[in-house]
């Protein structure tokens, strides 16, 4: 999948979510060379971390790397992600540094109890428009190997 990003100097997700995502939106819906528009997709990802933040959407299925329309705005960068293996808790409602931190922590300690590797620092996903105010979803993730998918099928 190939990857739009952009970072931010905030290391939380109240002070960096606004920004990056208007960052992130004015790219897709035309700020690029080509006064293109690129469908939005979800989830929107986030990670932090005490350097900073990053947010990224996911371009569509269909447009390469070397398709896209170069930004207007130099902060927004690309790269391709490869397939990973991913372990996620859901939960519902508004996301704030809070709850992202205690489902991190729950996600976390759930997977070190089965003696599960974790691979990558835990990060957020939504998957709602800020306008949508009911049956939201949200999602903390952790990276796994693949004999740890395996481990987990038979739980």
């Amino acid at each position: 999948a190939v990857m739009a990003s952009v970072t931010d100097s905030s290391s939380s997700y109240r002070s960096s979510s606004n920004q990056n995502f208007r960052v992130l939106a004015g790219y897709i819906f035309g700020g690029n060379e080509k006064n293109q528009s690129i469908a939005m997709t979800a989830p929107v990802h986030m990670a932090f971390n005490e350097n900073g933040s990053e947010m990224s959407f996911v371009m569509p299925a269909h447009m390469k790397l070397d398709e896209l329309p170069a930004p207007k705005d130099r902060g927004v960068r690309f790269s391709e992600v490869g397939e990973k293996y991913v372990v996620a808790i859901r939960f519902g409602g508004w996301a704030s540094d809070e709850r992202i931190a205690e489902n991190a922590e729950k996600l976390v300690s759930a997977l070190r109890s089965m003696g599960i590797e974790i691979g990558s620092e835990p990060w957020y996903m939504g998957y709602n428009p800020p306008f949508q105010l009911v049956n939201r979803r949200n999602e903390v993730a952790v990276e796994i190997g693949k004999s740890d998918v395996e481990r987990l099928r038979v739980l």
